[in-house]
């Protein structure tokens, strides 16, 4: 594309985005408990979640400039812009991310997947478990979806689909269309599983605390686990149903997997050094109950093993792109988050919506208000921006009409995973997914429809008496 149509597109949507600032700075009714300068970081943080749609510039780029704008203009002072760059769940979040890219650096993510291919990989359907088994055990500390199934578990699959003959274009339907929809699906599950499932999940326990209910990673983990199983081992039989290989048997796979196993040869001592690492940060992460510690202390201890021990050095940690980058949109849309937060302004939406629902009850409102922010994902090209336009108002409104913080809580953040699978753009993994072009975008879409109303029956049933039986609500 010329650089000067670039250009006129950028400025076209910086347009817009100061157009939404202006529309809801002198449209939009001020309430009157809200300053000004409240008034106008609301404005900033619209345009802000407009612009993570819309994307002038990359979304780190944009949250800087909101934090500065937040600053100059918002009513924040410089120190409390910046303040969210302090938090320890963005430096629990950066810590997994190292730890992650010494999973996939040393070769371990990918030796965990090939280990279950060999396991299980029989037949079509036991190599889409397969993968989604591997990407569920690398989701419990890797908080990026995209590092993990696009750099280890969308490899693998491209590799079983060519060992089988099956190619875009010309014969997609013998495995690829079939591995390609089935494992993308499971990923979406595995993201709404656990904390670090994918990178915004930790944005929406942050949220959550701040409104009086703490989430940490033993309390996502025992919310997901049974939900979260229940799902992985229906949907893909569900998609074999809807989307049916014309390969069934697949001995080879687990043959291809045992053979890149004995390439890659034994254990090397990074890789035990790794794995007793991985085991350690778990192990605490799941215990903290019994001892206390701050999850975040157990994530920095984790990455300063692995730099003193040499399995990642500080050049990886200075390279390791996307962790900064999450660095700069994250720590700032923390703060700005809170921000928006203590102008009341959530409290009175929450207020005017709960007026407008009459004299329904909570269950039923619930109801129509998971379903509605379940699919307005097909709006959405990023968890992140669902999340942040979405999440806060719906969680203030419910807690309004007397549902309890728990339920609310944890059924949205792990809703807004599961709505990533309707489309080929709901979340980071889909475009790579897609761009390999086994599956025609109506086959992806009418998959994710119907897996959308599996997910939302499993989770809605078994999920939400699960948390009841666990005491969340």
């Amino acid at each position: 594309m010329p650089d000067s149509t670039q250009t006129s597109q950028r400025l076209g949507r910086f347009a817009a985005l100061i157009a939404i600032y202006l529309a809801i700075q002198f449209l939009l009714p001020k309430p009157a408990s809200v300053s000004p300068e409240g008034w106008r970081l609301v404005g900033i943080f619209g345009a802000t979640i407009a612009g993570l749609i819309l994307q002038p510039i990359p979304g780190g780029a944009l949250v800087l400039l909101a934090v500065t704008l937040s600053a100059a203009f918002g009513g924040l002072t410089i120190t409390q812009a910046l303040s969210g760059y302090g938090d320890s769940t963005v430096w629990l979040v950066m810590a997994a991310f190292f730890i992650s890219r010494a999973l996939i650096n040393t070769g371990l993510a990918r030796r965990i997947a090939l280990f279950f291919v060999r396991l299980f990989g029989r037949s079509s359907l036991g190599v889409s478990y397969a993968l989604s088994i591997s990407d569920v055990v690398l989701a419990t500390i890797i908080p990026s979806n995209g590092a993990r199934s696009g750099g280890v578990i969308l490899p693998i699959v491209r590799s079983i689909a060519e060992l089988y003959g099956s190619h875009p274009y010309t014969t997609p339907n013998r495995l690829g269309n079939f591995l390609f929809t089935a494992v993308y699906q499971g990923i979406c599950v595995s993201a709404a599983m656990f904390f670090t499932g994918q990178a915004s999940n930790a944005l929406a326990a942050k949220m959550a605390t701040d409104a009086g209910y703490p989430i940490d990673w033993t309390k996502w983990f025992l919310a997901g686990i049974v939900p979260g199983l229940c799902s992985l081992a229906i949907v893909p039989w569900v998609v074999l149903r809807l989307n049916p290989p014309e390969i069934r048997e697949t001995p080879e796979a687990t043959a291809f997997a045992a053979g890149e196993l004995r390439k890659m040869g034994p254990f090397q001592a990074k890789e035990w050094i790794l794995t007793a690492v991985f085991v350690f940060v778990c192990g605490l992460w799941a215990t903290t109950s019994l001892h206390g510690i701050d999850i975040t202390i157990t994530a920095l201890a984790g990455s300063c093993a692995l730099l003193l021990t040499g399995v990642i050095s500080w050049e990886d940690v200075k390279s390791e792109k996307a962790a900064w980058d999450i660095f700069i949109w994250y720590g700032g849309l923390v703060q700005l988050g809170k921000s928006i937060n203590n102008t009341g302004v959530t409290r009175e939406f929450a207020n005017w919506a709960a007026s407008l629902l009459g004299d329904a009850t909570w269950p039923v409102i619930l109801a129509v208000s998971l379903a509605v922010y379940f699919y307005a994902h097909y709006a959405f090209a990023s968890i992140t921006a669902h999340i942040l336009a979405m999440y806060p108002p719906f969680l203030a409104v419910l807690v309004a009409t007397g549902a309890p913080l728990g339920l609310v809580a944890f059924a949205f953040a792990t809703f807004t995973n599961l709505a990533a699978g309707l489309t080929h753009y709901g979340t980071t993994p889909s475009p790579m997914f897609f761009a390999h072009e086994y599956v025609p975008f109506q086959t992806w879409w009418r998959v994710g429809f119907i897996v959308s109303l599996i997910n939302l029956a499993i989770w809605s049933t078994i999920g939400f008496g699960w948390w009841k039986v666990i005491g969340y609500w």
